[in-house]
């Protein structure tokens, strides 16, 4: 679908209800502004019948009323799609739109905690992030009279509170798994409900550590939420230090160097190729492969020695900065660092052969924790999770960013939708970051590594203005999308974090049911999900 063709489709379905301008250049969003009676049904012709992907659910409050904002976009000319509900402050229920956007369920409930805004028509309210066993209800930590630096007063668990149980049959019982657990793995509460040894339902419980970055953002400069958002997920760093860079240069209309953009997209590669290493290593390790672990492991561990020699940081902290990059790094060391990247994924390549034909790991894998296509995609799911199930949708080629149009890869896809897909998946996409990298060093050109906009004296008023806007990337476990607000004083009124694993966290259920106990571990690290990418 074109966006004349969808322009005329809501002008025709809509009149007088929801109000459709033209739509704008490339990558610039068409903001519909709607009326709360018709945004479900909205809502629902993108998601369902335009084949358009949900984002997410952006709140703000502004002085005297709510704004709600519901991103999707589409492939190529189709773009970006911003559905805009707005309401007085007094009045805070909207109609929920997961009837028709099933993907929308968890953003809906983080508002109602975080916000305490009602969706009429929402299944289950409450008990999200803030915890009833931990939290009051009311505190609505995301308003602007909230003090984050005041001390809860009266902050009492609740003795009663009790995990919701589905399966009520005789004989059924729920099995708990964490919250704590030994090593570096982070707070998660698993809640697996069966009457003999297959999983009937599995609920995870987040958000032990939540940190309220988006919170802690407002009011600070740019710079400084940089820090925040290359660290809340320290394992993809780049990938959101970059989404969240280029909502800024879209604010302020930063002309990013060619040179700078070329090393975005080599660093954003070698991140996505060292995540992945990382992921197959923990594929491995689930599957008991004492040997294939070991081999992974040392991969992964060459490939961030690569990122530390080239950039002084195992895993890229501190070279973005809005406007390009603070550094700009020598081609001969990034020359090296391909060839060295290139070693590692002929290594990558010999692993796989050699899983490929050992029949015990296959057993584990193949036919197990299957998500079929349609199913991936009513729950919005991403990057290679979305991929091994049929779903072939980048960002870096359906709404590229950082000159990712320059470079010619394929996108991986398998159709099996299980967990030995989504490992083929991890295994392709190497390759083509290694592709990638390649082409991106062959296209390096002198010119400096950043604009005006990432010095040291920002004198312009030009350079930081007011403004909204919405930066993406294809990080290595999916979209990743970074909302920033800035006030007219260039502080950070708004920000909003929608990563890949908030939504993949929201199907993960889905390769766990109707199979066995000691598949849960193994369909867990096929899904590579990050913990702290929810706990933002």
């Amino acid at each position: 679908m074109t966006a004349a063709e969808l322009k005329q489709e809501i002008d025709q379905r809509w009149p007088g209800q929801v109000h459709c301008p033209d739509f704008g250049s490339r990558g610039s969003p068409c903001e519909v502004t709607c009326a709360r009676t018709a945004l479900p049904e909205l809502c629902g012709r993108l998601f369902l019948e335009w084949s358009f992907s949900f984002t997410g659910l952006i709140v703000e409050e502004g002085a005297s009323e709510w704004q709600l904002r519901y991103v999707f976009y589409g492939e190529g000319d189709a773009g970006w799609v911003h559905v805009l509900v707005t309401a007085p402050l007094a009045e805070k229920t909207f109609p929920s739109i997961v009837k028709f956007v099933h993907a929308a369920d968890w953003h809906e409930r983080e508002a109602e905690d975080l916000f305490g805004l009602i969706f009429e028509g929402h299944p289950r309210l409450g008990d999200f992030i803030l915890h009833d066993d931990a939290w009051q209800e009311g505190v609505e930590p995301m308003r602007h009279h909230f003090d984050p630096q005041a001390a809860m007063r009266h902050r009492k668990p609740d003795e009663d509170w009790r995990p919701t149980r589905i399966v009520q049959e005789p004989g059924a019982f729920v099995m708990p798994v964490g919250p704590k657990y030994s090593g570096v793995t982070e707070s998660v509460h698993f809640l697996l409900e069966t009457v003999g040894e297959d999983v009937i339902r599995s609920t995870p419980r987040l958000f032990y550590k939540w940190r309220a970055i988006e919170k802690l953002a407002e009011g600070k400069t740019a710079d400084e939420v940089l820090l925040l958002a290359e660290r809340f997920a320290a394992t993809t760093a780049f990938a959101h230090g970059l989404a969240f860079c280029q909502a800024v240069e879209q604010i302020c209309g930063a002309n990013i160097p060619a040179r700078a953009k070329t090393l975005r997209v080599f660093l954003a590669e070698l991140e996505r190729l060292r995540q992945h290493a990382g992921a197959i290593r923990e594929i491995c390790e689930s599957t008991a492969l004492a040997v294939a672990t070991a081999h992974a492991g040392i991969l992964e561990e060459d490939l961030l020695r690569v990122s530390g020699e080239l950039t002084g940081h195992r895993y890229l902290f501190g070279l973005l900065a809005p406007g390009g990059l603070l550094c700009d790094l020598p081609n001969d060391a990034c020359r090296q660092a391909l060839e060295k990247s290139q070693k590692v994924l002929s290594q990558l390549n010999a692993l796989e052969q050699r899983l490929r034909v050992s029949s015990s790991f296959l057993d584990r894998l193949e036919e197990v924790g299957i998500v079929p296509p349609r199913t991936a995609m009513v729950y919005g799911l991403l990057g290679p999770i979305a991929r091994a199930s049929g779903i072939v949708r980048d960002l870096r080629r359906g709404q590229p960013y950082s000159g990712y149009e320059k470079f010619q890869f394929d996108v991986p896809c398998e159709q099996e939708g299980d967990g030995y897909a989504r490992l083929r998946i991890l295994f392709a996409e190497t390759r083509q970051s290694v592709r990638i990298m390649e082409q991106a060093v062959a296209a390096l050109r002198g010119g400096g590594a950043s604009s005006p906009l990432s010095s040291a004296t920002r004198a312009s008023p030009l350079q930081f203005r007011a403004g909204a806007a919405l930066g993406w990337v294809e990080a290595p476990r999916g979209g990743a999308f970074h909302w920033v607000r800035l006030n007219e004083s260039g502080k950070i009124a708004r920000y909003r974090i929608v990563p890949p694993s908030f939504a993949n966290w929201h199907g993960f259920h889905l390769a766990v049911e109707k199979f066995a106990f000691q598949d849960f571990p193994i369909m867990l690290s096929t899904f590579d999900l990050s913990v702290a990418e929810n706990d933002r």
